[in-house]
C-alpha cells in the first residue's frame, strides 16, 4: 500500500472515531494493521474478553513471530487458564490447556508440565510462585502492565502505537476545500448553492439562463454537519455548523482586532488564473501572531464567520506612548507588610489559597502530597490531610502502574470554590480531589477524579450555564471541565505542550477560559467543542500565569522564560496587545516567579528572596520587603480576598502571614472572639452534685491550648512560630483539668455512649494480645498473641456493611484458610518473656513476625510459612518494612543493633550500632531522609538513610523519679516531620527536622502509666491506652486531652478488674475508629456513638443537654488520674 493510501486509512479512522463507529474503527485497525489502539486493548484485557483480544492482536502479530509475540500470547492464555481454575471450572481449564497453552510446550516443556500440575491442586495459590496471586481484578492489572511492556518492546509494533498528529476532522476539511474549489469553477455560481451529494462534482445550475451578477461565498448551512460532530477549526465550509448559542455570537468580536479586513483572499486562489470571489470561505494556514498580541474586545460584532477570519488574520503590533510615572494613589500602609505569625507546615509548600469569605482561613498544599487548613487568626492548624487514594480500582491502569513504580506525589494546586463550600486539590499524578467544607475542621472528601495522564498542573472553578464546575489542565496537553459528580462536560485539545495554567472568567454574559502551556502559547476557549479562539505567544514563551483584577476589568500575566528572564505585564484587551511591562526583576531566575493581585491596584511578585510590589498603573516597582528573612529565592504568595492579609512561603517548609493595619485588627477580632468562646459558663451549684461547666454554645469551635495557662504554650505551639513566644513547660492532665480557660474535656463512662464490638474467639487470659494491626485495606485486624500465634479477622461486604471495611456495626469473621492452618511463630522453650514483633506488607499479601525465635514470613492467603530467617541469638525485637523497598526489612535486635535484611537475596545489607539496650521502635521519614530508632533505656537515635550515619542521640526527658526502663515507641506524623514518642511515663512530640522536643504530656497520677499510643490515620489525634483501663484521645498538635473513655464504657465491670488495653491500633482510613488488644486476649473495636461522630464532640453538645455519662467539663478535679 502506498504512503498516501496508508494516510487515507488514518483519515478514515479519524472520521469513524468522530462519528462514534467504534466497532468499525477497531475492525479497520486490525485489518489494516496500521494502528494498534492501546486503550481499546486495555479495556478488553481488564474486561477479560480474551477471544476478542487475540483476534485483535492477530492483525499485528503471530505467536511465533518473535519472543515478544510469544510471551504476549502466553501471558494472555495463562491468565485465562488461572481464572478458569480460580472459579473451579476444570473443564474450561483443561480446554485452555490443550487448545491454547499446548503450543508453548515445544518451547518450554518443563513450564508446560508445571502449568498442567496446577490442575491437581485445590487452590493453585499453593504453588509457591503463584502464592501472591490476588483477586481477578488485581491480577489482570498486573498482567496488563507486563503486556504493555512487551508490546512497546516488540519491533513489529514500531510506528503503530501512536496516531499521527492531525487536526480535528481532517477528512471533512479536505472535502470542504474540494467543494470550495469546485464552486469557484462553476460557470453560474449561486449565492446559496444547494449541495446534495458528494458522489459527483458540484456545479451550480444557471438561474433563468443568466449568470449570477456577483460571485458570493458558500453558506455555512449548505451541508450542515450534525451538532455532535467536532466542528472544523481553521477551515469553514459546507460542513461548518451554523452557530446557535448566544454566547458564541457575543464572543465573536471579543477576542479579535477591532478593525479587521472585510475580505481575505485565500492563498490557494492567488496562484489561480481564475479570480476568487471576494467573500470566498478562506482556506488558510494558521498565521502566527506577534508575541505581544492577544486579540481581545469587540463587543459589537456578532458574526461568527467574521470571528474565524479575524482570529486568523495578522494583527499589527500596537505601540503605546510611555506612561508618565507618578506616585501610587494608595499609601504603603495599605500593603500587608507586617509579619504576624509563621505557620510551620513541615513540608515544602507548593500552593496556597485563602477562603473567599473566612478571610483568615488558609488552605496549604505540600510537596509530600499532604494539605492542611490553617486559621491564621488563631495561629493554629485545624486539620491535615495526607494524600490517600480513595479507590485505586476506579483509577486508570496508567495511574496504577505509575503509582506502583513511584509512590511519591505532590500537590500542585489547592483552590476554594467561589462560595467557599468546596476545596479542590490537584496532584502531580493524574488525580484531583474535591472536599466539602462544613465549617471549622470539618472537611469531607466528596470526589476523586483520574483527570489527566501525568500531572494535573492547575485547577479552578467556573460557572458555565450557571452550573458550578471544575476546570483542570495537565501534562497530557488537555483542558477538561467536570461537574461536581465527576462527569466530564468539556474536553479541549489544541495545545502542543503540557498545559501550565487555566484562568476561567466571565465578561458580561460570556463565559470563557484562558489557558497557557509550556511552549508559551496562550489560548482561549468557549464552553463548546469548536476549539480555541486565540493562539498567541506569551512573553518569555514558557511558564505563564494569567489573572484578572478583582473587578474583572484588567488582565495581567506573569511568567519566566527558560533562560530565567521574568515578565510581569498588563494586556490591553481592546487592542490585543501588551499595555505595559513592569520593571524591577533581577536578570535571571532559577525557577518560575509567582504573582498575585489585589484591591484592583496592587501587584505582588515573589522573587530574589523578597516580595516585590507594584502599582498597576506604574511600571516601576513601588517597594520590596524580605518579611523578616527566611524566604526562598522564589517564594509563592497569596492575598486574601480583602487584600489585608498576604501568605508567603518560607524556605524551611512554612508560611508567613503578613497583614496591614486592617488585617491586624481582623486577626485580633478573631482571637478575641475565640477567647470569649472558650470561657466557661458555670452553672449554679446544685446540692448533691459537683459543679459542671455549661456546654459551650459554640459548636465546632477550634480546639486549642489555653495561652493564658502557665502549662500551655511551648516554643512552637501547634506547629506555629508565633510573634510572641511563650515559655516551654510540660503539659499534664492536672494542669489541663484545673485551669479555668482550658477547652472542654469529654468523659465517656457508660457503655451506651460509644459503639463497641468485641471480636469473636479472642478471650484467652494466657495469650494476651501483644501486637495489633489493621490490614492496609481497612477490612481486617491482625493480632499477635504472647504465645506467638497470629489471628486474622475480616469484615465482609454485605448489605449491612456495603464498604466491607472494619466497623462496629457488624461482627467480623475469624478468618482461616480452608486448610485450617494457623500462623504460628517459632517460640523457643527457654525464652524468657520473648519480645514479639510484626510487620505487614503494603499490599496485605504477607506478614512477617517473630516471638523470640526466627522471623517467619507468612502468606496471608494460605497462612503457610514462605520462609524463615535471622535465627537467634540475638533475637529480633522490632520489624518495619523499608518505605521505598518492600524487599528490605529494618530489624531491631535484642543486642541493641539494627539490621537491614534483604528478603530477596537472603542477606543483611547494613548493620547499625549506637544503642545500649534492645531496640523497641523504628520509624522512617522519607521526607527528612532519616530513620529514628528507640531503645529500652529511653534513648532516641537519628540516622541518615543514604549514608546510615548517626546524626544525633537524645534521651527522652523523664519525670523526676522515673527510671529509663520499659518500651519507648516512635511514630511519624503524616507530615513526616513531627514525631510522637510514647513511653509508659509520657507522650512527647519532637520536631525531627531539628531533633528537638516540642512538648510533653505526663500522667498526673503515679498509679497509672501509658501502655500504648498511636496516631490516628489523618494524624489529627493521638490514641493512648492506660494501665488503669482508660483510653485517652488527644489533639495531635497540642497534646490536649479532648476525650477520656473509662473502662466501664467498653467492658463489663465484673470482668474489668486488672484487665486493661495492652496495645492500641488506629484504622487506616477512618480517623475516629481504633482497636484495642486486651491483657485477657480479647480485642475490641471502638467508635464514637454517632456514625460520623468525632471524639470530644459529644451528642450532648448537639442537643444542648448534659448526659450524666458524657460530660463536658472545664473546671473539674475529677479529670486527674
Amino acid at each position: 500500500m502506498t504512503s498516501l493510501s496508508r494516510e487515507l486509512v488514518f483519515l478514515i479512522l479519524q472520521f469513524l472515531d468522530e462519528e462514534k463507529f467504534k466497532e468499525t474503527v477497531h475492525k479497520l485497525e486490525q485489518e489494516s494493521g496500521f494502528l494498534f489502539n492501546m486503550k481499546y486493548f486495555e479495556e478488553k484485557a481488564l474486561a477479560g474478553e480474551w477471544d476478542e483480544i487475540e483476534k485483535y492482536l492477530s492483525g499485528f502479530i503471530k505467536v511465533d513471530d518473535n519472543r515478544y509475540s510469544m510471551k504476549t500470547f502466553f501471558e494472555i492464555r495463562k491468565q485465562k487458564y488461572l481464572e478458569a481454575l480460580d472459579r473451579n471450572d476444570r473443564v474450561k481449564a483443561v480446554d485452555i490447556l490443550v487448545n491454547d497453552l499446548k503450543v508453548f510446550s515445544a518451547f518450554n516443556e518443563e513450564l508446560f508440565k508445571e502449568i498442567t500440575q496446577l490442575l491437581t491442586l485445590d487452590n493453585f495459590r499453593e504453588n509457591e510462585q503463584l502464592s501472591k496471586y490476588g483477586d481477578t481484578k488485581s491480577a489482570r492489572n498486573i498482567m496488563l502492565v507486563e503486556l504493555k511492556k512487551l508490546i512497546e518492546a516488540n519491533p513489529l509494533f514500531r510506528d503503530k502505537l501512536v496516531f499521527p498528529s492531525l487536526k480535528a476532522s481532517r477528512l471533512r476539511t479536505l472535502i470542504n476545500q474540494s467543494l470550495n474549489w469546485q464552486h469557484q469553477l462553476c460557470k453560474n455560481p449561486r449565492p446559496n448553492p444547494d449541495i446534495k451529494t458528494l458522489f459527483t462534482d458540484h456545479t451550480c445550475s444557471p438561474s433563468n439562463g443568466a449568470r449570477a451578477p456577483t460571485p458570493v461565498n458558500l453558506p455555512v448551512t449548505a451541508v450542515a454537519k450534525p451538532p455532535s460532530y467536532v466542528p472544523l477549526g481553521v477551515h469553514a465550509g459546507p460542513f461548518q455548523p451554523a452557530p446557535t448559542a448566544a454566547n458564541v455570537n457575543a464572543l465573536a468580536g471579543w477576542m479579535v482586532n477591532p478593525n479587521p479586513s472585510s475580505s481575505i483572499q485565500p492563498p490557494a486562489l492567488v496562484a489561480s488564473s481564475m479570480p476568487g470571489p471576494p467573500h470566498q470561505v478562506p482556506v488558510l494556514k494558521h498565521p502566527r501572531a506577534p508575541s505581544n498580541t492577544l486579540g481581545m474586545m469587540d463587543y459589537q460584532n456578532a458574526d461568527p464567520e467574521q470571528l474565524m477570519k479575524r482570529l486568523r488574520s495578522s494583527i499589527d503590533e500596537v505601540t503605546y506612548p510611555a506612561p508618565s510615572q507618578q506616585a501610587p494613589s494608595w499609601s504603603l500602609d495599605e500593603l500587608p507588610r507586617t509579619v504576624v505569625c509563621t505557620l510551620y507546615q513541615g513540608s515544602t509548600v507548593t500552593s496556597m489559597d485563602f477562603h473567599p469569605s473566612l478571610h483568615s482561613l488558609l488552605a496549604v498544599g505540600c510537596g509530600n502530597g499532604d494539605f492542611s487548613l490553617w486559621e491564621a487568626g488563631l495561629r493554629e492548624r485545624l486539620l491535615s490531610k495526607p494524600f490517600k487514594i480513595k479507590d485505586i480500582s476506579a483509577c486508570s491502569v496508567f495511574f496504577q502502574a505509575t503509582i506502583v513504580k513511584d509512590a511519591s506525589i505532590s500537590v500542585t494546586r489547592v483552590s476554594w470554590s467561589p462560595d467557599g463550600n468546596l476545596l479542590g486539590v490537584a496532584f502531580t499524578k493524574h488525580l484531583i480531589h474535591l472536599y466539602g467544607y462544613h465549617g471549622s475542621n470539618d472537611l469531607r472528601q466528596t470526589l476523586e477524579i483520574d483527570a489527566h495522564v501525568g500531572g494535573v498542573n492547575d485547577l479552578a472553578f467556573s460557572y458555565p450555564n450557571k452550573q458550578l464546575c471544575i476546570v483542570t489542565c495537565g501534562d497530557d496537553k488537555l483542558i477538561k471541565v467536570w461537574d461536581l459528580n465527576g462527569r466530564k462536560l468539556f474536553h479541549f485539545e489544541g495545545h502542543e505542550a503540557p498545559v501550565y495554567s487555566v484562568c476561567p472568567h466571565q465578561k458580561e454574559n460570556i463565559q470563557f477560559i484562558f489557558s497557557t502551556s509550556l511552549d508559551g502559547k496562550i489560548k482561549a476557549w468557549l464552553y463548546d467543542n469548536i476549539g480555541s479562539r486565540v493562539d498567541y505567544d506569551a512573553p518569555g514563551q514558557w511558564c505563564t500565569t494569567i489573572l484578572y483584577s478583582a473587578d474583572g476589568n484588567r488582565l495581567f500575566s506573569c511568567g519566566t522564560s527558560k533562560e530565567g528572564d521574568s515578565f510581569l505585564v498588563e494586556w490591553n484587551e481592546s487592542e490585543g496587545a501588551l499595555k505595559r511591562t513592569y520593571s524591577g526583576f533581577r536578570k535571571k531566575s532559577n525557577g518560575v516567579v509567582q504573582f498575585d493581585t489585589t484591591k484592583n491596584r496592587i501587584l505582588a511578585v515573589g522573587e530574589d528572596n523578597q516580595i516585590k510590589f507594584w502599582d498597576v498603573d506604574n511600571i516601576n516597582m513601588v517597594t520590596s520587603i524580605d518579611a523578616d528573612g527566611g524566604l526562598p529565592s522564589l517564594p509563592r504568595l497569596r492575598f486574601n480576598k480583602e487584600g489585608n492579609l498576604l501568605a508567603v512561603t518560607t524556605a524551611d517548609g512554612g508560611v508567613k502571614v503578613l497583614a496591614d493595619t486592617d488585617g491586624m485588627k481582623y486577626l485580633r477580632s478573631i482571637e478575641a472572639r475565640s477567647y470569649e468562646a472558650s470561657k466557661p459558663q458555670v452553672e449554679t451549684k446544685v446540692p448533691g452534685s459537683s459543679m459542671i461547666a455549661n456546654i459551650n454554645q459554640h459548636i465546632n469551635k477550634v480546639e486549642r491550648v489555653d495561652r493564658s495557662s502557665p502549662a500551655a504554650p511551648l516554643p512552637i505551639p501547634n506547629g506555629v512560630d508565633s510573634v510572641a513566644r511563650g515559655i516551654e513547660k510540660q503539659i499534664s492532665l492536672d494542669d489541663i483539668a484545673n485551669k479555668s480557660k482550658t477547652s472542654d474535656l469529654t468523659e465517656i463512662v457508660d457503655p451506651g455512649n460509644c459503639r463497641v464490638v468485641t471480636l469473636p474467639e479472642t478471650t484467652d487470659p494466657t495469650n494476651k494480645v501483644v501486637r495489633l494491626l489493621y490490614t492496609n485495606s481497612g477490612s481486617g485486624l491482625l493480632a499477635l498473641g504472647a504465645k506467638g500465634i497470629q489471628k486474622l479477622w475480616k469484615w465482609s461486604r454485605n448489605d449491612q456493611n456495603p464498604t466491607g471495611k472494619a466497623t462496629t456495626t457488624v461482627v467480623p469473621q475469624h478468618w482461616q484458610p480452608p486448610s485450617g492452618l494457623l500462623m504460628t511463630n517459632d517460640v523457643p522453650d527457654n525464652s524468657e518473656e520473648p519480645v514479639p514483633c510484626i510487620a505487614l506488607s503494603k499490599n496485605d499479601s504477607y506478614v512477617m513476625s517473630a516471638c523470640g525465635g526466627k522471623i517467619s514470613l507468612f502468606n496471608m492467603m494460605t497462612f503457610k510459612v514462605m520462609a524463615t530467617f535471622m535465627a537467634p541469638p540475638p533475637s529480633s525485637t522490632f520489624l518495619v518494612f523499608h518505605p521505598q523497598d518492600n524487599n528490605i526489612i529494618a530489624i531491631g535486635m535484642e543486642d541493641a543493633s539494627i539490621h537491614f535484611y534483604n528478603v530477596r537475596v537472603d542477606e543483611v545489607k547494613h548493620k547499625l550500632k549506637g544503642h545500649q539496650k534492645r531496640i523497641t521502635g523504628l520509624a522512617f521519614s522519607t521526607h527528612l531522609n532519616i530513620l529514628v530508632s528507640s531503645s529500652a533505656d529511653g534513648q532516641l537515635c537519628f540516622w541518615r538513610i543514604d549514608t546510615w550515619d548517626k546524626k544525633k542521640t537524645l534521651p527522652i526527658q523523664l519525670p523526676a523519679g522515673k527510671a529509663p526502663v520499659g518500651d519507648t515507641r516512635v511514630y511519624f506524623h503524616s507530615d513526616q516531620v513531627h514525631l510522637l514518642v510514647c513511653h509508659e511515663s509520657q507522650l512527647a512530640l519532637y520536631d525531627a527536622s531539628k531533633m528537638e522536643l516540642i512538648r510533653q504530656w505526663v500522667p498526673q497520677e503515679s498509679t497509672t502509666s501509658i501502655s500504648s499510643a498511636t496516631y490516628s490515620c489523618n494524624s489529627q489525634l493521638v490514641y493512648a491506652a492506660f494501665t488503669d483501663g482508660s483510653i485517652g484521645v488527644f489533639d495531635a498538635d497540642s497534646l490536649r486531652l479532648r476525650c477520656r473513655i473509662a473502662s466501664s464504657a467498653y467492658q463489663s465491670s465484673s470482668n474489668s478488674q486488672n484487665i486493661y488495653p495492652f496495645v492500641i491500633a488506629a484504622h487506616p482510613q477512618e480517623p475516629n475508629q481504633f482497636a484495642i488488644g486486651m491483657s485477657d486476649g480479647s480485642i475490641k473495636v471502638i467508635e464514637p456513638l454517632e456514625p460520623n461522630g468525632r471524639w470530644g464532640v459529644s451528642a450532648s453538645v448537639d442537643n444542648r443537654t448534659t448526659s450524666p455519662s458524657i460530660t463536658n467539663n472545664s473546671n473539674s478535679e475529677q479529670h486527674q488520674r
